[in-house]
């Protein structure tokens, strides 16, 4: 039997590299029904294909590139895609997104996904046309640039619209949080997956297509889909949309440096005293020439930047987002602004995370200035905050993997073991992902959101923003009355569990979709009965119109993620903070004295959850309430099912 859904390609490619083949299959019936697609179906792929005993950078790992219904289709924003292997730098679940025209082109072509087995004997890449897969030789792309290999795949193919997701010489060389640049200058930035990409022969993905979706009731769907456009119309959302048309991200330097959350001195405090330096207002003025959307997208949050002249002129090129700007600015005492803007290009050519490079570097400076490390260490590099110099040096030393800069290529908890003494107490990292651009002494959700992210120190996969903006009326239609207060206080930990568990939960969704968060985080327009409303006249399956049935599927996803990395060992002991984060109170700012009340937070969220407390382990009538009966199965034969 033919796949019988609408709003998918139909296909993906299950792709051995080491022996240089490619199947072209169905899409599995049950992948799409169940879990929807992106992060479901790849939690699906990796649970059944990697285990504990599959060495992240070895030709046992497996990576898949996913996409969901929702890519390249009339919903706004549909322009995203995602990556996910085990993970060379947390050796847990590892995932990452990207937006762009990248993933849509991927469906033209005709996949839905792609699944990357074994290890390519010598370079190649792959091409995607019009419902066909090819490896070709990419021996003279190897140990280019990005944009370099960009340019080349363009010429060779004549076709200056090829899409395409590439590693830079990071990924080749082994840096341990290498990223996948996407068309130019998007990134799949965080966990390494470029690197699992390089440890593969991989050079990139390039994809070209003319093929169309179909939607099962084109009709029902465009009229669920103008109904979903219309709350984006609200006046309610008009200044969080404006600020993103108008400055993009660059406008939560200012945002979050008020509420002081924003990570400053390698998280030393969360108040930056130059941040307009580095924020909306500088970079609108002085270096943006222009803006852009992602396909699809109504909001256009992208902007384009020109260096004019200098040391670091430069440019039209893709600007840095906010965790750029925070993690080569605030985190480092750092307020050159045109040096932020190098070392982010520098990152999506050289293909590396911003996130932990920036960390990285911020978690030396700080080792420097506590005697920790000298100059004999660095290889006489001055790493003095805010020491651009330095900084920019090593970056290129970093990519390279030369001297120091191979020390700092494996993060902030490999780097800490290898220097040793007390510099583990300045990592700042859960489950070796260095942490992204907040900090949960000033908003109580976030340290839970960093806790229990299935990838680490992340905020994408639970952030809530109902706190910070407020919204009353939205907090208590969700959670009800009695709750309303103590959510919007960020400072408090009550109640915090639900709502983390909630938007942990939805965000599954939009991960599987796959689509962009805004819109669902900033401003919360979209919520469950959004995926009600638009997923079953898309595809045709008609129990997506079920309420019950979507919010089974978004916590299938959320245990099944979590169950492969309890399987990895994973207990309620990793899902903690750092010392900074957990036992120093804020410095200083608005949010001074502030801590958060983890254990409390997670005794809530694991109730709502379904798991045990002290472990942090799934209860069995949970899993199989969800259809993972699998998983019990295979959890409770290594003694990591809960007792009830």
């Amino acid at each position: 039997m033919s796949f019988p859904y609408k709003g998918y390609a139909g296909h993906y490619a299950d792709i051995d590299l080491t022996k240089g083949k490619v199947h072209k299959r169905e899409m599995e019936k049950e992948w799409a029904r169940l879990y929807l697609g992106g992060s479901g179906v790849a939690a699906k792929i990796l649970w059944e294909s990697t285990g504990p005993d599959t060495d992240p950078l070895s030709p046992d790992n497996v990576l898949v590139l996913g996409t969901g219904p929702l890519t390249g289709v009339m919903f706004s924003p549909s322009g995203r895609m995602m990556f996910a292997a085990k993970g060379p730098l947390t050796g847990v679940w590892a995932e990452s997104h990207a937006g762009g025209f990248f993933g849509p082109e991927v469906k033209y072509a005709g996949f839905d996904f792609i699944i990357f087995r074994g290890r390519a004997p010598t370079p190649v890449y792959l091409l995607l046309r019009d419902g066909e897969a090819e490896l070709l030789d990419a021996s003279d792309l190897w140990g280019r640039e990005t944009n370099v290999v960009t340019d080349m795949m363009r010429e060779e193919h004549k076709d200056p619209e090829l899409k395409t997701a590439i590693i830079g010489p990071a990924g080749e060389n082994g840096v341990l949080y290498s990223c996948i640049t996407v068309d130019i200058y998007r990134a799949a930035g965080r966990a390494g997956l470029g690197t699992v990409m390089g440890s593969k022969n991989l050079k990139g993905i390039a994809a070209t297509g003319s093929l169309g979706i179909e939607a099962y009731d084109l009709d029902k769907y465009l009229e669920a889909n103008d109904k979903e456009m219309e709350k984006l119309n609200n006046p309610l959302w008009t200044d969080s949309l404006g600020s993103l048309r108008n400055y993009g991200t660059t406008d939560l330097v200012a945002v979050i440096n008020e509420i002081g959350r924003l990570p400053t001195k390698n998280h030393w405090t969360g108040f930056y005293d130059d941040a307009d330096d580095i924020g909306p207002e500088t970079i609108a003025e002085n270096y943006r020439i222009g803006q852009e959307a992602c396909h699809g997208c109504s909001i256009g949050c992208k902007y384009i930047y020109r260096v004019k002249d200098g040391r670091f002129a430069y440019g039209p090129a893709g600007g840095p987002e906010y965790e750029s700007l925070m993690a080569f600015g605030s985190n480092c005492l750092n307020n050159d602004i045109e040096s932020i803007f190098h070392m982010g290009t520098r990152c999506d050519l050289l293909g590396m995370d911003t996130i932990s490079c920036g960390k990285t570097i911020g978690f030396a400076m700080e080792l420097w200035e506590k005697g920790i490390i000298t100059e004999k260490d660095t290889d006489g590099l001055d790493l003095s905050w805010g020491n651009v110099d330095s900084m920019v040096e090593l970056v290129e030393r970093i990519a390279k993997r030369e001297g120091f800069g191979d020390v700092l290529s494996k993060g902030v908890r490999k780097a800490a073991e290898i220097i040793g003494g007390d510099a583990w107490k300045y990592a700042v990292h859960v489950k070796g992902l260095e942490a992204s651009g907040q900090d949960p002494r000033a908003h109580q959700s976030i340290g839970l959101t960093y806790a229990t992210n299935v990838r680490g120190a992340d905020h994408l996969r639970s952030l809530s923003s109902l706190e910070e903006l407020g919204y009353p009326d939205i907090v208590e239609r969700r959670f009800g009355k009695e709750k309303t207060k103590a959510i919007l206080d960020i400072m408090s930990p009550k109640h915090k569990g639900e709502v983390v568990k909630d938007i942990e939960d939805l965000y599954a969704l939009v991960d599987s979709a796959v689509i962009c968060k805004y819109g669902t985080m900033w401003p919360p327009v979209f919520y469950f009965d959004t995926f009600e409303s638009v997923i079953a006249p898309l595809t045709g399956m008609q129990e997506w119109s079920n309420l019950r049935f979507v919010k089974q599927a978004a916590e299938r996803i959320s245990h099944l993620r979590r169950a492969y990395n309890h399987r990895l060992g994973v207990t309620r002991k990793d899902e903690n903070l750092p010392i900074r984060l957990k036992e120093e109170a804020m410095p200083t700012g608005p949010a001074k004295g502030g801590l958060p009340d983890i254990d409390e937070m997670l005794d809530e969220y694991y109730d709502f959850r379904g798991c045990d407390r002290e472990t942090g382990f799934p209860k069995k009538s949970k899993l199989n309430e969800l259809g993972l009966e699998y998983v019990a199965k295979d959890l409770a034969k290594r003694n990591m099912i809960a007792k009830e």
